[in-house]
Protein backbone atom coordinates (compact mmCIF):
# COMPACT_ATOMS: atom_id res chain seq x y z
CA UNK A 1 0.00 0.00 0.00
CA UNK A 2 1.47 3.48 -0.97
CA UNK A 3 0.97 5.94 1.43
CA UNK A 4 -0.15 9.77 -0.06
CA UNK A 5 1.65 12.33 2.01
CA UNK A 6 -0.45 14.66 1.25
CA UNK A 7 -3.06 12.40 3.15
CA UNK A 8 -1.17 13.23 6.46
CA UNK A 9 -0.90 16.74 8.62
CA UNK A 10 3.11 16.65 8.75
CA UNK A 11 5.17 18.51 11.43
CA UNK A 12 8.55 19.00 11.44
CA UNK A 13 10.74 19.74 14.99
CA UNK A 14 14.41 21.45 14.96
CA UNK A 15 16.30 21.15 17.81
CA UNK A 16 19.28 22.63 17.65
CA UNK A 17 21.03 24.10 20.99
CA UNK A 18 24.38 23.60 21.62
CA UNK A 19 26.23 20.66 20.52
CA UNK A 20 29.76 20.18 22.40
CA UNK A 21 32.77 20.93 20.22
CA UNK A 22 34.51 18.15 21.22
CA UNK A 23 31.36 16.02 19.29
CA UNK A 24 31.68 18.04 16.42
CA UNK A 25 34.97 17.89 15.93
CA UNK A 26 35.03 14.11 15.79
CA UNK A 27 32.80 14.03 13.08
CA UNK A 28 34.36 13.28 9.98
CA UNK A 29 34.45 13.33 5.93
CA UNK A 30 32.85 10.22 5.75
CA UNK A 31 30.46 10.93 8.28
CA UNK A 32 26.94 8.69 7.92
CA UNK A 33 23.65 10.97 9.00
CA UNK A 34 20.72 8.86 10.16
CA UNK A 35 17.50 8.28 9.59
CA UNK A 36 15.15 6.55 11.99
CA UNK A 37 11.15 5.96 12.96
CA UNK A 38 9.54 6.35 15.90
CA UNK A 39 5.96 5.34 17.40
CA UNK A 40 5.15 4.91 21.22
CA UNK A 41 2.35 3.84 23.36
CA UNK A 42 0.58 1.95 21.18
CA UNK A 43 -1.02 -0.51 24.03
CA UNK A 44 -2.85 -2.94 21.72
CA UNK A 45 -5.84 -5.01 22.91
CA UNK A 46 -8.52 -6.69 21.06
CA UNK A 47 -10.73 -4.50 24.00
CA UNK A 48 -13.16 -1.95 23.49
CA UNK A 49 -12.67 1.53 24.52
CA UNK A 50 -13.83 1.77 28.50
CA UNK A 51 -16.07 4.44 29.23
CA UNK A 52 -14.97 7.60 30.31
CA UNK A 53 -11.50 6.77 28.64
CA UNK A 54 -9.98 8.10 25.69
CA UNK A 55 -8.00 4.88 24.51
CA UNK A 56 -9.15 3.05 21.47
CA UNK A 57 -7.00 -0.13 21.79
CA UNK A 58 -7.99 -1.96 19.28
CA UNK A 59 -7.80 0.80 16.83
CA UNK A 60 -4.07 0.83 17.76
CA UNK A 61 -3.74 -1.83 15.51
CA UNK A 62 -4.72 0.20 12.12
CA UNK A 63 -2.88 2.77 13.45
CA UNK A 64 0.34 1.11 13.55
CA UNK A 65 -0.31 -0.40 10.60
CA UNK A 66 -0.54 3.31 8.87
CA UNK A 67 2.72 3.96 10.21
CA UNK A 68 4.31 0.83 9.22
CA UNK A 69 3.50 1.50 5.38
CA UNK A 70 4.83 4.84 5.65
CA UNK A 71 8.25 3.79 7.40
CA UNK A 72 8.29 1.34 4.12
CA UNK A 73 7.94 3.70 1.60
CA UNK A 74 10.32 6.21 3.45
CA UNK A 75 12.64 3.48 3.85
CA UNK A 76 14.14 4.94 7.19
CA UNK A 77 17.40 3.25 8.89
CA UNK A 78 15.44 1.89 11.75
CA UNK A 79 11.88 1.66 13.26
CA UNK A 80 12.10 1.74 17.12
CA UNK A 81 8.58 1.49 19.33
CA UNK A 82 9.12 3.24 22.84
CA UNK A 83 7.30 0.86 25.06
CA UNK A 84 3.52 0.19 26.27
CA UNK A 85 3.72 -1.61 22.49
CA UNK A 86 0.46 -3.84 23.95
CA UNK A 87 -2.10 -3.90 27.04
CA UNK A 88 -4.75 -6.48 28.23
CA UNK A 89 -8.32 -6.93 29.05
CA UNK A 90 -10.40 -5.51 31.90
CA UNK A 91 -10.17 -8.38 33.52
CA UNK A 92 -6.48 -9.56 32.90
CA UNK A 93 -5.91 -13.18 31.83
CA UNK A 94 -2.24 -14.35 30.25
CA UNK A 95 -3.01 -16.04 27.85
CA UNK A 96 -5.36 -13.10 25.81
CA UNK A 97 -2.06 -10.66 26.59
CA UNK A 98 0.30 -13.22 24.80
CA UNK A 99 -2.19 -13.11 21.72
CA UNK A 100 -2.38 -9.30 21.50
CA UNK A 101 1.50 -9.11 21.98
CA UNK A 102 1.77 -11.78 19.26
CA UNK A 103 -0.77 -9.81 16.75
CA UNK A 104 1.21 -6.28 17.55
CA UNK A 105 4.49 -7.66 16.95
CA UNK A 106 3.61 -9.80 13.73
CA UNK A 107 2.58 -6.26 12.19
CA UNK A 108 5.40 -4.33 13.66
CA UNK A 109 7.67 -7.13 11.50
CA UNK A 110 6.24 -5.85 8.54
CA UNK A 111 8.70 -3.44 8.66
CA UNK A 112 11.05 -4.30 5.41
CA UNK A 113 13.69 -2.92 7.83
CA UNK A 114 15.56 -3.56 11.03
CA UNK A 115 13.03 -3.18 13.93
CA UNK A 116 13.91 -2.62 18.32
CA UNK A 117 11.70 -2.46 21.41
CA UNK A 118 11.53 -0.29 24.30
CA UNK A 119 9.64 -1.79 27.59
CA UNK A 120 6.88 0.07 28.77
CA UNK A 121 5.08 -0.53 32.19
CA UNK A 122 2.10 -2.29 30.15
CA UNK A 123 4.25 -4.62 28.47
CA UNK A 124 4.27 -6.56 32.12
CA UNK A 125 0.67 -5.91 33.54
CA UNK A 126 -0.05 -9.60 33.07
CA UNK A 127 2.58 -11.24 32.01
CA UNK A 128 6.91 -11.13 33.07
CA UNK A 129 9.26 -9.49 31.48
CA UNK A 130 10.93 -12.71 30.04
CA UNK A 131 7.64 -13.35 28.43
CA UNK A 132 7.54 -10.33 26.68
CA UNK A 133 11.26 -10.40 25.91
CA UNK A 134 10.73 -14.14 24.24
CA UNK A 135 7.59 -13.01 22.41
CA UNK A 136 9.67 -10.29 20.66
CA UNK A 137 12.60 -9.75 18.85
CA UNK A 138 15.61 -6.98 18.56
CA UNK A 139 17.54 -6.28 15.10
CA UNK A 140 20.77 -8.40 15.66
CA UNK A 141 20.17 -10.28 18.87
CA UNK A 142 19.47 -13.62 19.38
CA UNK A 143 18.48 -13.32 23.43
CA UNK A 144 16.40 -9.97 23.69
CA UNK A 145 17.27 -8.04 26.85
CA UNK A 146 15.19 -5.09 28.28
CA UNK A 147 18.37 -2.76 27.99
CA UNK A 148 21.15 -2.96 25.25
CA UNK A 149 22.45 -0.95 22.49
CA UNK A 150 23.39 -0.85 19.00
CA UNK A 151 25.30 0.89 16.31
CA UNK A 152 24.16 2.27 13.09
CA UNK A 153 25.56 4.66 10.88
CA UNK A 154 27.95 6.89 12.45
CA UNK A 155 25.50 6.53 15.80
CA UNK A 156 25.59 4.77 18.82
CA UNK A 157 21.98 4.00 20.31
CA UNK A 158 20.79 3.41 23.78
CA UNK A 159 18.07 1.31 24.87
CA UNK A 160 16.78 1.78 28.83
CA UNK A 161 14.53 -0.57 30.73
CA UNK A 162 12.89 1.52 33.75
CA UNK A 163 10.51 -1.31 34.52
CA UNK A 164 11.41 -1.86 38.54
CA UNK A 165 10.55 -0.66 41.57
CA UNK A 166 12.31 1.44 43.72
CA UNK A 167 13.75 -1.50 45.74
CA UNK A 168 15.40 -2.76 42.29
CA UNK A 169 12.38 -5.72 41.68
CA UNK A 170 11.74 -6.07 37.89
CA UNK A 171 7.91 -5.87 37.00
CA UNK A 172 5.67 -9.30 36.61
CA UNK A 173 2.15 -9.90 35.75
CA UNK A 174 0.71 -6.34 36.91
CA UNK A 175 2.17 -6.62 40.68
CA UNK A 176 4.22 -3.06 40.71
CA UNK A 177 2.68 0.55 41.21
CA UNK A 178 3.75 1.97 37.41
CA UNK A 179 4.12 5.51 39.47
CA UNK A 180 6.92 3.34 41.00
CA UNK A 181 9.73 3.14 38.27
CA UNK A 182 13.37 3.10 38.97
CA UNK A 183 16.93 2.04 37.06
CA UNK A 184 18.71 -0.79 38.69
CA UNK A 185 22.33 -0.10 39.89
CA UNK A 186 23.34 -3.18 37.27
CA UNK A 187 21.65 -1.07 34.64
CA UNK A 188 23.41 2.57 35.16
CA UNK A 189 26.81 0.93 35.51
CA UNK A 190 26.56 -0.98 32.13
CA UNK A 191 24.95 2.09 31.46
CA UNK A 192 28.34 3.81 32.34
CA UNK A 193 30.58 1.45 30.61
CA UNK A 194 28.65 1.36 27.54
CA UNK A 195 29.23 5.43 26.94
CA UNK A 196 32.61 4.97 27.88
CA UNK A 197 33.65 2.77 25.07
CA UNK A 198 31.35 4.45 22.22
CA UNK A 199 32.41 8.10 21.73
CA UNK A 200 30.30 7.71 18.72
CA UNK A 201 27.38 10.53 18.91
CA UNK A 202 25.08 8.74 21.04
CA UNK A 203 21.09 8.86 21.22
CA UNK A 204 18.66 7.25 24.06
CA UNK A 205 14.96 5.67 23.89
CA UNK A 206 13.95 5.06 27.40
CA UNK A 207 9.74 4.60 28.00
CA UNK A 208 9.69 6.37 31.12
CA UNK A 209 10.33 10.05 30.70
CA UNK A 210 13.74 11.59 32.22
CA UNK A 211 13.57 15.13 32.59
CA UNK A 212 11.28 15.37 35.20
CA UNK A 213 9.51 18.23 35.51
CA UNK A 214 7.97 19.07 38.60
CA UNK A 215 4.43 18.45 37.96
CA UNK A 216 5.02 14.98 36.58
CA UNK A 217 7.40 13.18 38.28
CA UNK A 218 5.19 10.74 38.70
CA UNK A 219 6.48 9.44 34.78
CA UNK A 220 9.78 9.60 35.72
CA UNK A 221 11.90 6.82 37.53
CA UNK A 222 12.64 7.81 41.41
CA UNK A 223 16.60 8.43 39.87
CA UNK A 224 16.12 9.98 36.59
CA UNK A 225 18.29 12.80 37.70
CA UNK A 226 21.21 10.33 39.00
CA UNK A 227 20.87 8.71 35.03
CA UNK A 228 20.36 12.22 33.48
CA UNK A 229 24.17 13.16 35.29
CA UNK A 230 25.61 10.09 34.04
CA UNK A 231 24.41 10.82 30.24
CA UNK A 232 25.88 14.45 30.84
CA UNK A 233 29.06 13.10 32.12
CA UNK A 234 29.47 11.45 28.58
CA UNK A 235 29.85 14.65 26.79
CA UNK A 236 28.11 13.14 23.60
CA UNK A 237 24.80 12.02 24.18
CA UNK A 238 22.74 14.19 21.49
CA UNK A 239 19.02 13.18 22.43
CA UNK A 240 16.55 11.34 24.44
CA UNK A 241 13.32 10.06 23.16
CA UNK A 242 10.67 8.82 25.66
CA UNK A 243 7.16 7.31 25.59
CA UNK A 244 4.93 6.60 28.37
CA UNK A 245 3.58 10.13 28.60
CA UNK A 246 0.29 10.16 26.11
CA UNK A 247 0.31 14.07 25.75
CA UNK A 248 4.05 14.34 24.60
CA UNK A 249 6.73 17.27 25.42
CA UNK A 250 10.44 18.28 24.85
CA UNK A 251 13.12 19.94 26.88
CA UNK A 252 16.18 20.66 26.88
CA UNK A 253 18.48 19.99 30.06
CA UNK A 254 21.97 20.70 29.96
CA UNK A 255 22.62 20.54 26.64
CA UNK A 256 20.65 17.33 26.13
CA UNK A 257 17.23 17.24 23.80
CA UNK A 258 14.65 15.35 25.51
CA UNK A 259 11.83 14.39 23.12
CA UNK A 260 8.15 12.60 24.50
CA UNK A 261 6.28 11.53 21.87
CA UNK A 262 2.59 11.43 21.83
CA UNK A 263 0.73 8.23 22.36
CA UNK A 264 -0.46 5.79 19.57
CA UNK A 265 -3.88 5.15 21.88
CA UNK A 266 -5.12 8.30 22.35
CA UNK A 267 -8.26 8.92 20.18
CA UNK A 268 -10.50 7.65 17.71
CA UNK A 269 -9.95 7.32 14.27
CA UNK A 270 -7.07 7.45 11.77
CA UNK A 271 -6.47 11.31 12.10
CA UNK A 272 -5.21 10.79 16.10
CA UNK A 273 -2.59 8.81 15.36
CA UNK A 274 0.67 9.87 16.21
CA UNK A 275 4.65 9.01 15.29
CA UNK A 276 7.79 10.56 13.39
CA UNK A 277 10.82 10.15 11.42
CA UNK A 278 14.05 11.40 13.01
CA UNK A 279 16.92 12.76 11.13
CA UNK A 280 20.46 13.79 12.54
CA UNK A 281 22.51 15.53 10.32
CA UNK A 282 26.45 15.81 10.42
CA UNK A 283 25.93 18.83 12.23
CA UNK A 284 24.26 16.42 15.00
CA UNK A 285 20.81 19.02 14.30
CA UNK A 286 17.55 17.08 15.06
CA UNK A 287 15.00 17.17 12.74
CA UNK A 288 12.00 15.49 13.66
CA UNK A 289 8.61 14.95 10.99
CA UNK A 290 5.67 14.10 12.82
CA UNK A 291 2.65 13.00 11.40
CA UNK A 292 -0.91 12.98 12.07
CA UNK A 293 -1.47 15.06 15.52
CA UNK A 294 2.35 15.35 16.54
CA UNK A 295 2.72 19.41 16.59
CA UNK A 296 5.45 21.21 14.91
CA UNK A 297 7.84 22.52 16.81
CA UNK A 298 11.43 24.55 16.16
CA UNK A 299 13.74 25.01 19.02
CA UNK A 300 17.20 26.94 18.56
Amino acid sequence: MKIDRREFVTTTVTLLGAVPYSLLKSTKVDFKPIRFGIVTDIHYADRSNPTGTNRYYRESLIKLSECIDLMNQQEVDFLIELGDFKDQLAVPKEEETLVFLGTVEKEFKRFKGPRYHVLGNHDHDSISKEQFLDTISNEGYIKTSGYYSFDRNSFHFIVLDANYTSEGKAYDHGKFDWTDAHIPKDQMDWLKNDLDRNKMPAVVFIHHRLDTPPADKIYCPDNAEVVRKILENAGNVVIVFQGHYHEGGVSRLNDINYYTLKAVVEGSGPENNNYAIVEIDKDLKVHIKGYRKTESLDLH
